[in-house]
Parts: C-alpha cells; structure tokens; sequence
C-alpha cells in the first residue's frame, strides 16, 4: 500500500521504484505481472527536490465510484534528492495538472486524462484538503476528499465561487488585489501575477512575490496587536512561542485574496482567518506552543498552496476552464469557521487584465527552440546550395586558394 501526494502543480504520477531511507514502502516493478517499462528515462524538478526514474505503463483501479481497471502511465523513481523527506507519510506524487508540465514531454498523457478518456468520466476534479489549526508535524494526513469526475455536495457550504483559467498548464488564475485586515495592500494587480498565480495542493504555503510579501508582513505586523517581532519568523527561520494556555491567534488579522469573478467586471474574495496561517507546530517545549508563519516569499510565482486550500473545497473544471472556491465544512477551529468568500465585487477599481502577456515559460521556450534551430537549418541548407553551384567564372586555382576548415562557416555554426 502505498500513500500518493496529490499535486495540482506538476504532471507526472510516480511512485518510489527502489528502497530509500526516507520511503517505508516501494513498488517493486519486477514482481508485477501488470507493469511494463517503456525504457524512457524522465526526471522531474520541483521547486523543492527532484527525482529521476523510468516511464512504463500499468493496470489501476479505482476503488470507488469509477467501475473498471485502466492502463495509465507511471514513473518507477529510481534516484531523488531532496524529495522523500524525513517523516514524510508518502511515497509517489499524483499530478494532476495539464499535460503541458508533463516529462519528458507533453506527449505523455497523465493520469487523470487518461481516466477521463477510458472511463468516460467528466473532465473535472474536486478537493477538500482538511487540517485547520492542527499541528503540521502530525500523523502525516487530517482527513480530506479527492473527487475524480465531479462534485461532491457534502463536501462544502454556501455557494461555488469560480475564477477562469488564465492558461492550462499550472491552473494559472488571475489576482486583483490583496488585504491584510480589511486594508488593501494598494500594489499594481501585475505585481499579485508575477510571472503567474497558480492553485498548487502540492506546494505546503502560500507564496507570495517578493514585493507582495513584503508588504504583506508590513501590513501583518502594522495591525497585529504584536510591537516587537522577531524578523526569523516572518521569513521561516525562527518559531514563536506562546504558553499553552494562550491562543496567539486572536493577536492576527484576516488574509484576503480577490479573484476575478467569470462575469470579468466582477470579483470576488476567499479569506483565510490567523488559524490557517499562523500554524501550531508539534512536540516543542512542555508548557509552550510553538507556531510557524504560513507564507513564504516566492521568487517566480504567487501558489495559493496548503496554506489556503485548506480552508476550502475546490473545484478544478477542466471541461470549463475553471477554478472553483466554495467553504469547506472541515475548515473550522474550535467549532469557529477560520475562512469566507464573499461577493460579487465591482472590478471597476482594477485593471482590465492583470496577467502580463509576456508570460514566457516551458512550453512556449520549447516553441522558440525549434523555430529557432529551423531557421539555423534553413540558412545552412542555403549555404550549402551556395557551395554545390558551380562557378561561372572560371579560375586556375594555385596553392594559395585551397579552402580550409580554418576559414570554413562549420566551424562557426550557432548552436
């Protein structure tokens, strides 16, 4: 048996192939009748750790809901660094983003396409990551729900708020505006979407851009009822302690982020109470609780991560090109709700489109790569010609006019 992190940020489903310190269980490829190998060796980078191993193919099931077994391609990870952790409780990756992420390429369909495609489900996705306010160095999972082909109506309140996809490949949306405590951070919306803003399960914080984060740790310490604050916590380094028998969070303000509504002149916010953010850490000190601060700075994207989803249900609508945000009923502390979302909101106040279009990442590289070495192919093809017509004017050659390598345009080929 073997437990699989759910990844709304990468393409490729993969399990540990070979035993590691850091892994309690592998797949063993050789005593399975179903695997087969497709010999093509793929490696895969995240922001944190990466892992090499080889593709193959092999029989699942799905043990509820959806009837029947279905071929899917999978990954058998034979080297990481940096990516089965110490106490981690799992031992592959599920991603479930677009095949546009996918290794080693976007011809590798992933997993949940090639559910769609067999077992004729609908294209869409729903999850419901649960653990507000709980320590973060727990048992390793705190509950939640993976929905393949559809919506599950226990699993939320109130209404479904949804935000188109800017782009499929990450689930990019677009950000208008942010506040800490009821006060909008005043930033130019361009500054929430650097490079891009994406809906991440497998990244465990909320990110945010340099300049974001900045000033979200200004706003937070300008309106907590906090003078004095060590700058170790806010960028990760350092814990802060309370006795137990004090619950910091009521010292915190309230974290909003506006989306931007499917009718584009409207809006709408998904807030994330101090529970979510400020998170209890487990087994340090007898009589304190230590917490760490929930959000990291980001130096290529804002990932509305663990830190966020947590306190929701949502909706991942391929088939409309959507995200969907509703209430979550497990997100709540002490019987208290520790997230919202409100609307509709005017956008009058915000720019049209706060998205840069120069949004230059893999796939469109790839793109710029091949254009580029066609038309290299297409000036030496040209060259050549040149070489092979014979010469109209003819010329007694001496020693002196041999053509050398030295001198030849070969040597000098772009790459």
């Amino acid at each position: 048996q073997l437990n699989i992190l759910v990844d709304t940020g990468s393409s490729n489903f993969a399990v540990a192939g070979v035993p590691d310190p850091d892994v309690t269980s592998y797949f063993n490829a050789a005593l399975s009748s179903t695997y087969k190998s497709q010999g093509i060796a793929v490696t895969v980078k995240y922001s944190q750790g990466s892992w090499t191993g080889v593709l193959g193919t092999d029989v699942i099931t799905i043990p509820k809901g959806v009837d029947g077994s279905y071929t899917i391609n999978i990954a058998t990870i034979l080297e990481s660094d940096n990516f089965f952790l110490p106490g981690v409780k799992w031992h592959g990756i599920l991603g479930l983003a677009y095949s546009a992420l996918a290794k080693p390429s976007s011809s590798v369909e992933t997993f949940f396409d090639s559910l769609v495609r067999q077992a004729k489900i609908p294209n869409v996705f729903s999850l419901q990551m649960c653990g507000a306010g709980l320590p973060v160095s727990g048992s390793g999972t705190n509950g939640g729900s993976l929905v393949l082909g559809g919506i599950e109506p226990s699993l939320y309140t109130g209404d479904i708020w949804y935000t188109p996809l800017k782009e499929e490949w990450y689930y990019q949306v677009e950000i208008l505006k942010l506040e800490v405590g009821g006060q909008n951070l005043e930033l130019d919306c361009r500054e929430y979407n650097a490079d891009k803003a994406i809906v991440d399960s497998g990244t465990t914080l909320l990110r945010l851009p340099q300049k974001v984060f900045t000033a979200v740790v200004q706003a937070i310490a300008r309106t907590s009822l906090i003078q004095e604050f060590s700058s170790g916590f806010w960028t990760g380094s350092q814990l802060a302690c309370w006795d137990k028998t004090e619950k910091p969070w009521s010292l915190f303000p309230k974290l909003s982020i506006y989306l931007r509504d499917e009718n584009s002149s409207r809006s709408f916010r998904i807030s994330i109470l101090p529970q979510l953010y400020i998170q209890p850490i487990l087994g340090i000190g007898e009589n304190l609780q230590c917490y760490r601060f929930g959000i990291s700075s980001s130096t290529n994207a804002l990932v509305i991560g663990a830190t966020v989803m947590e306190g929701f249900y949502v909706i991942f609508d391929r088939a409309q090109k959507r995200v969907g945000f509703a209430v979550s009923p497990c997100a709540e502390v002490n019987g208290s709700p520790v997230s919202e979302i409100e609307g509709p909101f005017s956008t009058a106040d915000v720019a049209s489109n706060c998205v840069s279009s120069l949004t230059f990442h893999e796939p469109v590289l790839w793109i710029a790569s091949y254009a580029l070495m066609s038309l290299c192919g297409l000036i030496l093809l040209v060259l050549i010609i040149l070489l092979l017509i014979p010469p109209r004017c003819q010329h007694s050659y001496t020693d002196n006019d041999v053509v050398n390598d030295e001198s030849s345009l070969v040597r000098h080929r772009w790459k």
